[in-house]
């Protein structure tokens, strides 16, 4: 064992006692002697136990747009929790978050809040498939919506290879889990991405059994790799013309691609969308929304709810998120402290002659070890990810931390320096060196 890493070690081991795998999450257990135990993060860093700092570039998997304990945030966090938290009724400044929600994001005409992504996109395919009074849905293989039953099935966080999926022209769902109902299998059409072809011939074969088109405008678990825009055109066509509902999940890019996420980006609507991560820098607080028409069958009939549903911390850190991003540069911040690493990483890789993309948003980007632009999750696999996620290992010993995981994108906050992307990229030269050397 690592001497830097008494503490963590001895806090693992307690923790594997009374937590499965001494964690709460499994995309936090990076194994039992390397799994990261934190103590605080302040700004663009994050600690563990024993005392070792990094700069932080998984930000949570993405909430923290502004910086971590960003008093502006936390303070009127605070001011709110003296009126209480939780009131199971309707407050002034929930309305006022929802108005901002309407006002930032050009696809949402009404909106509903909930706690998690999952939760957003659990209730906006229940609204979908009563919306439309039919029972399927279509989604992508490697893009993830949750962690309920429904949509684990061909996410890039399972093991899920080649040889499992199928043909592209006939996917197989493989299921992300033990436990999930078989029968759900039936329920749930996957398919490559960015295939308008195949896209199209089966929805002429199954759209009267189609509740809804649900996909990330950029693969948050696959390196961001994005919908081109023929194909994203293609799905509001689509959709359109079956009667299918289109769901964009901008739980990543939301509030942090554009001030109107993704849909403002690309310049194409959805019906529904759905929020979390960058909403509340952090806070658990979630959304869903879209067109009136759709929005309004909510309560007539169709459920949804949750006691903690715009529980007053969550609001109160939404609304003065939302009122920084709507009023302030910080996301031009943001893209520009991703632009600074990709340019450097660029020399490097370069300069050591290693084929290599990039793909996503500057302020959520994947790199990707390859010759050509990977367009869906089957590119990836024939990446040389493994190489890669070997220097990902070596830059979080050296104190720089995006995930060690080439499926998860380098996120970037407001709080972030140049002088942090400059030092950064000196370990991760030194990362590259060192992975280099070790395979010769």
């Amino acid at each position: 064992m690592s001497e830097g890493r008494k503490q963590s070690q001895a806090l693992f081991e307690r923790a594997a006692r009374v937590l499965p795998r001494g964690v709460s999450s499994n995309f936090r257990y990076w194994g039992d002697g390397a799994t990261p135990m934190v103590a605080r993060a302040e700004g663009g860093y994050i600690w563990d136990v024993d005392g070792s700092r990094y700069y932080d570039y998984r930000l949570g998997f993405g909430p923290v747009i502004l910086g971590h304990a960003l008093p502006a945030v936390d303070e009127h966090v605070r001011e709110a929790s003296r009126d209480g938290v939780v009131y199971a009724f309707t407050t002034e400044r929930e309305v006022r978050v929802a108005e901002k929600i309407v006002e930032m994001c050009p696809g949402v005409d009404m909106v509903r809040f909930a706690n998690s992504g999952s939760e957003a996109t659990m209730h906006a395919l229940r609204v979908a498939r009563a919306y439309t009074g039919r029972d399927k849905i279509i989604k992508f293989e490697g893009h993830y919506h949750g962690m309920y039953d429904y949509v684990l099935w061909s996410t890039a966080s399972s093991t899920m290879e080649i040889e499992t999926m199928g043909n592209r022209r006939s996917p197989v769902p493989v299921s992300s889990s033990s436990g999930i109902p078989r029968a759900l299998h039936d329920l749930v059409i996957t398919l490559p991405f960015n295939d308008v072809e195949i896209l199209e011939d089966t929805l002429k074969r199954t759209w009267f059994d189609v509740a809804a088109i649900i996909m990330e405008p950029m693969m948050g678990n696959v390196g961001s790799i994005e919908a081109e825009p023929e194909f994203l055109q293609a799905v509001r066509r689509l959709c359109d013309e079956y009667g299918v509902v289109f769901i964009m999940d901008e739980v990543k890019t939301g509030f942090r691609v554009a001030q109107g996420g993704a849909q403002e980006l690309l310049g194409v609507l959805p019906d529904l969308a759905t929020y979390a991560k960058s909403i509340g820098n952090g806070y658990p607080i979630a959304a869903f929304g879209g067109k009136r028409e759709i929005m309004d069958i909510i309560g007539d009939g169709v459920a949804h709810g949750g006691t903690y549903c715009a529980n007053n911390v969550g609001i109160a850190a939404a609304e003065k998120t939302l009122e920084i991003l709507s009023g302030t540069d910080a996301l031009e911040q943001v893209a520009e402290r991703g632009r600074q690493l990709q340019k450097g990483i660029s020399d490097i890789l370069e300069a050591h002659s290693i084929p290599f993309v990039f793909t996503g948003h500057p302020s959520m980007f994947g790199v990707h070890f390859a010759e050509q632009c990977p367009r869906e999750y089957r590119d990836y696999l024939a990446s040389d990810y493994q190489t890669y996620n070997a220097i990902l290992e070596e830059l979080v010993v050296r104190g720089a931390m995006p995930d060690p995981d080439s499926r998860e994108p380098w996120f970037f906050c407001a709080a972030h320096t140049e002088a942090d992307i400059d030092d950064t990229l000196n370990l991760f030269e030194q990362s590259v060196d060192a992975v280099l050397a070790n395979q010769h």
